[in-house]
């Protein structure tokens, strides 16, 4: 039996979390097929309108429900959720609509990514194909976490299944890019970290003062534009939205 075929026996798992929350797991790893089951399966949810339930949320193989057991119960939820999954081959699900697709100016390298270099070594390239490689490769928001708005995107090719850092960098400013295990974070905040950084943006991510203080959503795609660091900070020193020179459209 092939992998995939015991994997499709096993999953998708639906597991209660506490009293009112529900998880439906769809592997027990980060692949691209198990990220595209969880955002579909989110999108279906939320489509389904089902009464009680209060917040879905998704990692980066799974699907999380939280419902009001005020409103409705476990049994229910879970009978309502098994109907949803049933008769669908979540190996193979296309995306929900209504994704973005971002272009976000970059610089790579130099003082704006001072471990490219590295991590082109790591994933055994050189660095003028590992500039070409982030600037032509649209990543997905997987998920967001670990900061507010913070974007963990990908995946990456894999040679670019590289190691995070045996120690962490003490501090890698708001908007840098870092890279490890054929993944990309967008920094939305300052902070350490044990993902080497390749590049920086101006984008913020997280921008309290909005409505919608998340930037991007999950699912949404990213297509980093190369600048040079003089450009950088250029938009860093005139612009005045938080997007960093970013534009978006929708995916169709």
């Amino acid at each position: 039996m092939t992998d995939q075929a015991k994997q499709s026996k096993t999953f998708p798992r639906l597991q209660n979390v506490g009293l009112d929350g529900l998880l439906i797991t769809f592997a027990e790893r980060l692949s691209d097929g198990a990220n595209r089951a969880a955002l579909a399966f989110r999108g279906r949810v939320e489509a389904a309108d089902i009464e009680g339930i209060t917040e879905t949320t998704t990692s980066l193989a799974s699907t999380f429900v939280l419902f009001d057991p005020l409103k409705s119960d476990l049994d229910h939820i879970r009978a309502q959720l098994l109907a949803l999954l049933d008769g669908t081959d979540w190996a193979d699900v296309p995306l929900p609509q209504g994704r973005r697709l971002w272009r976000v100016p970059a610089a790579f390298g130099g003082t704006r990514g001072p471990q490219l270099d590295e991590a082109a070594k790591l994933a055994g390239i050189d660095r003028d194909r590992a500039i070409e490689e982030m600037t032509s490769t649209r990543v997905r928001v997987l998920t967001i976490g670990f900061a507010p708005g913070q974007p963990y995107l990908g995946t990456l090719p894999p040679h670019w299944n590289i190691p995070r850092q045996s120690g962490l960098t003490k501090q890698v400013p708001t908007g840098a890019i870092a890279v490890a295990i054929r993944q990309l974070v967008l920094f939305t905040a300052s902070t350490p970290t044990g993902w080497r950084m390749i590049g920086q943006t101006a984008f913020r991510g997280f921008r309290p003062d909005q409505d919608a203080p998340f930037t991007l959503g999950v699912g949404d795609e990213i297509l980093f534009a190369p600048i040079s660091e003089q450009e950088l900070t250029e938009i860093e020193n005139t612009d005045q939205t938080g997007l960093g020179g970013a534009t978006s459209e929708v995916i169709t």
